[in-house]
């Protein structure tokens, strides 16, 4: 199960932005800033940022597999497979 993700005031990132930074760039997970208690922003580390951008990219390719596969178009898999094989063989 997903934990919650820390939340602070912009008032604490405005007092000390170096130790929110730190904060942010320890966590695996986003911090959520709030202005009058409300979510305004969410801070994630680089890293974070990177992966979540990553599994998006792998997310849009899948979908587009599914797509193709639903009005096929798209390439037979033991063919892929036997190409991968064989670049891996190269390698």
């Amino acid at each position: 199960m997903a934990k919650n993700p820390t939340k602070i005031p912009v008032s604490d990132l405005k007092q000390d932005p170096s130790a929110t930074l730190k904060r942010v760039r320890k966590s695996k997970g986003p911090l959520i800033v709030t202005q009058r208690g409300r979510p305004a922003a969410v801070m994630l580390s680089v890293d974070a940022y990177e992966k979540g951008k990553q599994e998006r990219e792998i997310l849009k390719l899948l979908a587009r597999g599914e797509r193709e596969i639903a009005v096929g178009k798209g390439f037979d898999l033991d063919d892929v497979l036997a190409e991968a094989d064989e670049l891996l063989s190269e390698a």
